[in-house]
């Protein structure tokens, strides 16, 4: 849902109301004994912060102290990546006077929407990533540094629209209009409990009347995400792609161009020399969304689109080798594909779980140095918005920002403990980059297949090589990912290996605050990797 300016006032009003009788109840003595609401409160003075997770939410309170009330839109244990905003979320959105998200695409889409929809005119709204680079946050580009049997094929979308009027609420649609060969097609996302979101499915058919509704991907504009792409059959296969932007909900689809691509799926790639074979490293069907048309982006060796090679799609052929054989696995969420067990060629999604982002890495804050870069932005902004507390803002960050170069020290100091040839991290979510340039960490991959149902054999086997050639003492779960990856703990038990915990982006019960996040997770890498 993206609520209108309408319903933005309409929520205003009603809530306006609902304090009104509240306080004439009280006035009258027929309201006691009330706990304080959930969510912001708009009577008690202080500064109403709303941020999009619970370590922004963390970072602001020490920076505002008493002066500011704050909450956050995802809530402790929840998933940036996939959380929904709900009405109540919404609430506490109009009502705030300052608004802080991370962006880079770390969150999802539709919390960025109920950010930017339901905000009051002139409210800050600030997205610290990009911010934080005015205060020396350092940024680096997201590669996916796995090692892959196969090419692994993304989505993306090129460029940010400008010319249309598009925003970072806009959607870019990717549809698959029709494909030829000797098998059905399909494109899927598996999600972090193993949901399957279907994109593409050929068996049965394209609806050109729905304009394709039910094989359509969406995109912000400048991202990519991964994906599994599937064929049933060996053989050569041309699948067509038509692609669209829709600049906001009242807009019609705004037509970028269409183009057909080729697979050779367990046969040898056609020799041509106008054609490239594209067989390993990182590749994306991409929608360029200044120059209206559809090409390939390539790179053997897996990095991002720094490195990516440009390719018509006339002039490459992806290759889908007898090696992508695999089967379709148990669960009623794949039975799409045809009975469990039955032979599959498949392109591996590669990175576990719905993770739409950009070519920035956007976990900033697991550098310490990048988590003090957004104390200061924090810090002035609060200033702005609130002059009177100036003098209490300064003093916050300038005690929180000394605790946070001891945190510094101290997760320097630790990881550098462990042996040089030991300092491999082997996770199932993409949020270590940080860690891994701060501090001398070496990411080995994100090995997990599909926690929520049970592998095939050779999905096992390949697990057990890949830890086997790394040579890891440890594999690293986030907590709230631990109890669903009984894939991952079962071959790290076998191999005599532990499974150990690491905090990426959400806190829980034991972990509340980023200080105790990040020593956390320097204390778990010492001690599972020494």
């Amino acid at each position: 849902m993206r609520p209108t300016p309408n319903t933005r006032e309409l929520l205003r009003a009603a809530f306006s109301a609902r304090m009104c009788a509240l306080a004439l109840l009280a006035s009258l003595g027929l309201l006691s004994g009330c706990g304080a609401a959930a969510g912001l409160s708009t009577s008690d003075g202080r500064l109403q912060v709303i941020t999009t997770t619970g370590l922004l939410r963390d970072l602001v309170k020490n920076v505002g102290g008493d002066r500011v009330n704050v909450v956050s839109l995802v809530p402790d244990r929840g998933d940036p990546h996939s959380f929904e905003p709900t009405l109540r979320d919404v609430r506490d959105v109009v009502y705030a006077d300052v608004a802080f998200s991370n962006y880079m695409l770390l969150e999802q889409h539709s919390i960025v929407t109920t950010l930017d929809a339901n905000l009051g005119d002139g409210v800050p709204n600030v997205s610290l990533a990009e911010d934080a680079v005015k205060y020396a946050a350092e940024i680096i580009p997201l590669v996916e540094d796995v090692n892959l049997d196969t090419v692994w094929l993304g989505l993306r979308a090129r460029g940010d629209g400008a010319q249309y009027g598009a925003d970072r609420s806009s959607d870019v649609l990717l549809a698959a209009t029709a494909a030829s060969g000797p098998g059905d097609v399909f494109g899927y996302l598996t999600g972090t409990f193993g949901e399957a979101e279907v994109y593409f499915n050929s068996r049965d058919g394209f609806d050109a009347a729905s304009g394709f509704k039910d094989d359509t991907a969406t995109l912000p504009a400048d991202a990519h995400t991964h994906m599994s792409w599937v064929f049933t059959e060996p053989g050569l296969y041309r699948v067509t792609f038509a692609a669209s932007l829709q600049v906001d909900d009242t807009s019609r689809p705004i037509s970028l161009g269409d183009a057909t691509f080729t697979f050779a799926v367990g046969v040898k790639p056609p020799s041509t020399a106008d054609a490239t074979v594209l067989d390993q490293g990182h590749a994306d069907l991409t929608v360029d969304l200044d120059r209206d048309e559809l090409y390939v982006l390539y790179d053997p060796q897996g990095g991002g689109e720094q490195t990516q090679i440009e390719y018509g799609a006339e002039a490459a052929v992806i290759e889908v080798p007898s090696k992508a054989i695999s089967e379709i696995p148990a669960g009623a969420q794949f039975r799409f594909m045809g009975k469990a067990g039955e032979q599959i060629y498949q392109l591996p999604q590669a990175v576990l779980g719905k993770h739409v982002h950009g070519e920035i890495d956007p976990h900033l804050w697991q550098d310490v140095r990048n988590a003090m870069s957004y104390t200061e932005l924090i810090r002035d902004t609060l200033i702005d918005a609130d002059p009177a507390g100036a003098k209490e803002y300064r003093a916050n960050a300038a005690a929180y920002l000394a605790e946070l170069d001891r945190l510094d020290r101290y997760v320097r100091r630790t990881i550098a403990a462990i042996p040089s040839d030991r300092r491999y991290l082997v996770t199932t979510h993409d949020a270590f980059a940080y860690l891994a340039h701060a501090y001398g960490v070496k990411i080995a991959g994100f090995v997990t297949p599909n926690p929520a149902v049970e592998p095939s054999l050779s999905q096992r086997r390949k697990l057990t090589e890949t830890i086997r050639n790394l040579q890891v003492p440890a594999v690293f779960l986030e907590p709230n990912l631990a109890a669903r990856s009984s894939t991952l703990t079962e071959v790290a038990k076998q191999q005599g290996i532990r499974v150990c915990p690491i905090y990426g982006d959400t806190f829980d019960g034991h972990v509340t605050s980023y200080v105790q996040m990040m020593r956390f997770n320097a204390d778990s890498l010492k001690g599972c990797l020494s």
